[in-house]
């Protein structure tokens, strides 16, 4: 009876996980539409994918500490009540400032959601089991994040575009009720007092510093309103760290981060979402532009990762409970890393069958890391702190895919521009072999990133074995 309802919490947390990470990417496809319909600018209409990601890593850390305080259970139910009223009111929008209020609302949710669910499985779970159903947990966020495109410009082609949102409504409806039904609501009588200060300068200086990321691919890093956003995240994120050291009951506990597993966990995972961030923005230009293939088939050659993912990571998950999480994580994102690398290849007679072949190996690397990696950092904190952990991991995965994609745009356009002998900002008509060589340096620049992230990972496994063998 008790594995039942194990499992029943998990199925019950899983569809939130992928409907809160899907909606991160499935407006994508529909912006024109919705510029056209709104009247808006495409400036103006990104507002709708960037408030979402801006205030889900903003609010995250708030969300996974409150968690500790009055219960993991009673903030996700929280932030499926709120996903799916600002779900509703996104489909009700009528103009541009309607629907990035209503995005906010949404993203709020999904902060709550995404803050909790980890800590909720770890809870559940015993560490036996742990890998397989953070595994699947994984498998959901991949998933959500990698069809979201798809999806997409499914439901646009064959309804309004405010169906992206309204799907939403009746998975939210039934995730709630499944929450009251197998979900735990206990009361906690110990008062914890609440880091105001630590809440108002850490959201401050993540919306300084993803405003800054998103807006600098536009107007420029070295633009001094840029510059100086980015300069502030950082003074300001400073002073959060000196004041979280030296007050009790903290929002975010520094001293997690002693702790050299979780520390090391958490950069592997950043390293990791930096490269699938990239990725997926680099690989849709390529298919489409570069190897001239029609919308419909560049989405089919993008279902090669969330396929091999989903195959992947509960078998990871699985590995991990019986080998170890160190060895099998170890292990992934050695394959990524190759992976990556092996992306540099790709040039504009590359056959698809190759093409799927070395994303699928990327893929494979990343099903194989992520389950590991996630039980690691689930499981080197005390109880106490698994909400604050697990939105850790959570703002690192936005962190992380943000800066990929930040990062890989910007080295894309600089060596495509140095190389023509002008400033591009876009593929050149006729000029694939110009966006390849800057292909290359962007496959090249995030594989080493990975490949740090490896080396650091294997000298663990290394050490470890060799303390035990003494």
């Amino acid at each position: 009876m008790k594995m039942k309802k194990e499992w029943a919490i998990l199925l019950t947390v899983l569809p939130m996980t992928f409907m809160t990470t899907l909606d991160s990417s499935i407006v994508n496809v529909a912006l024109p539409t919705m510029s056209r319909e709104l009247g808006t600018t495409m400036a103006g209409i990104e507002w709708v994918v960037t408030s979402y990601l801006i205030t889900i890593c903003a609010t995250i850390l708030l969300f996974g500490r409150l968690g500790d305080i009055i219960g993991k259970s009673k903030v996700f139910k929280i932030g499926i009540g709120v996903f799916t009223l600002g779900s509703l009111l996104c489909g009700l929008s009528n103009s541009l400032i309607m629907l990035i209020l209503s995005r906010i609302i949404q993203a709020i949710g999904a902060g709550a959601a995404m803050a909790t669910n980890q800590g909720i499985i770890t809870e559940t779970f015993p560490p036996t089991e742990r890998g397989r159903a953070l595994g699947m947990t994984g498998t959901a966020v991949a998933l959500g994040t990698m069809v979201g495109p798809t999806l997409g410009g499914l439901i646009v082609s064959v309804a309004p575009w405010e169906y992206i949102f309204l799907i939403n409504i009746p998975i939210g409806i039934l995730v709630y009720i499944g929450v009251l039904k197998v979900l735990s609501f206990k009361k906690v009588n110990e008062k914890v007092p609440f880091d105001i200060k630590g809440t108002i300068l850490f959201m401050l200086s993540i919306i300084m510093l993803f405003t800054s990321i998103n807006f600098g691919q536009s107007l420029g890093y070295t633009n001094p309103i840029i510059m100086g956003a980015f300069v502030l995240s950082l003074v300001l994120l400073f002073i959060f760290i000196k004041i979280e050291q030296k007050i009790v009951g903290p929002m975010l506990d520094i001293n997690i981060f002693k702790n050299k597993l979780f520390s090391l966990s958490i950069f592997c995972g950043f390293t990791s979402f930096v490269s699938i961030g990239a990725i997926n923005i680099i690989l849709p230009f390529y298919y489409q532009d570069v190897l001239k293939l029609t919308p419909s088939a560049a989405g089919l050659m993008m279902t090669v990762s969330p396929i091999i993912l989903a195959i992947v990571a509960p078998i990871s998950g699985h590995l991990s409970d019986k080998l170890g999480s160190e060895k099998i994580s170890c292990i992934g994102l050695s394959i990524l890393t190759i992976g990556i690398f092996s992306l540099t290849i790709f040039n504009q007679y590359t056959s698809l069958i190759i093409v799927a072949i070395f994303v699928g190996l990327v893929s494979l690397g990343s099903g194989i890391f992520q389950s590991p990696n996630n039980s690691l950092i689930m499981s080197t904190v005390d109880k106490t702190k698994l909400g604050i952990a697990g939105s850790v991991n959570g703002l690192v995965r936005n962190l992380g895919t943000t800066t990929g994609i930040a990062l890989s745009t910007s080295i894309l356009y600089s060596r495509m521009s140095s190389k023509i002998g002008y400033k591009v900002s876009g593929y050149v008509e006729g000029r694939a072999d110009i966006f390849i060589y800057a292909m290359r340096f962007v496959f090249a620049g995030i594989g080493c990133i990975c490949l740090i992230g490896a080396i650091l990972t294997l000298i663990r496994v290394v050490n470890k074995r060799s303390k035990t063998l003494n």
